[in-house]
């Protein structure tokens, strides 16, 4: 390096010290709270994949179809969930289907139970809403490893963990699409609803959400994709679900068994997808 780079490079601000410091200091007095969120967590999860496992596959995979036509109305979407989990079953890779959909909903339910509101509170404060986007394109632009780092020292190994990095990761697509669809409402049906008497609240749930339904919905499509994705990354903080096999067959170079794991996971995704964007269609 040039003499001037290697000046600014000789005092190094220490940023990862103060940062560790910063993780050291929370865990020494918070880990009491740390240890209650992961046993809690822990426990619905778990308690979840077990109860669903006691099931026979078989009886499952049609429940899953049938709620696929309740959802849709359509027998051959309902057909292609049958065959693509009877698939699963053939495969001998139920149990982590199983543990990745758990973890997955999980996910989703928390982050659009969080990320809505946020998302209706920023579009009526734009201070708010000043402060809450650099906060999103951090979430969203970090690197996925990173993440792993802060939360495998706080909650340890395990289904917890894994969750709470993946609401993390996936939380940003309600608030965005959610602030998207509040802001996005006309003017004119919001004086409408103004000029009959409405309070805010009244507004807010009659007229604002229901309009801003579809752009909510699509949130949700993007919360369940993302969800998917970074559960498979969780399984090196001890996530149980299909990145399991997949990371095998890459430390193994198990070409059969990342394929296998490969297409079950495009299953899922697709299923997902598809029985969620129709929903979102018969909402608009």
């Amino acid at each position: 390096m040039d003499p001037l780079s290697r000046l600014i490079a000789s005092f190094k601000i220490p940023v990862g010290k103060w940062g560790k410091s910063f993780i050291d200091f929370i865990v020494y007095w918070f880990e009491w709270l740390f240890d209650a969120i992961k046993i809690s967590l822990n426990f619905v999860v778990e308690g979840t994949t077990a109860g669903l496992l006691l099931l026979p596959p078989v009886l499952l995979a049609v429940l899953f179809a049938g709620l696929a036509f309740w959802l849709k109305r359509s027998k051959i979407l309902a057909l292609g969930v049958l065959l693509g989990l009877l698939f699963i079953i053939n495969q001998g890779l139920w149990k982590e289907t199983i543990q990745t959909l758990v973890l997955v909903v999980a996910a989703t339910a928390m982050s659009m139970a969080i990320g809505v509101p946020i998302g209706i509170w920023a579009a009526h404060k734009p201070s708010v809403w000043r402060v809450t986007q650099p906060t999103l394109d951090l979430m969203q632009t970090m690197p996925t490893f990173v993440y792993l780092i802060p939360i495998l020292i706080l909650f340890g190994l395990g289904a917890a963990p894994a969750l709470i990095v993946t609401i993390v990761f996936a939380m940003p697509a309600p608030v965005r699409m959610t602030y998207l669809g509040i802001t996005s409402i006309p003017k004119p049906m919001i004086e409408a609803g103004e000029s009959f008497g409405a309070t805010k609240k009244q507004l807010l749930w009659k007229v604002e959400i229901p309009a801003a339904m579809p752009s909510i919905m699509a949130g949700l499509t993007q919360c369940i994709m993302l969800s998917l994705s970074m559960v498979v990354f969780a399984t090196l903080i001890g996530a149980p679900s299909l990145g399991n096999p997949v990371n095998k067959a890459l430390a193994n170079r198990n070409i059969p068994l990342g394929i296998e794991a490969g297409l079950a996971l495009v299953i899922i995704a697709i299923i997902l997808d598809r029985v969620l964007a129709q929903k979102a269609e018969l909402r608009k």
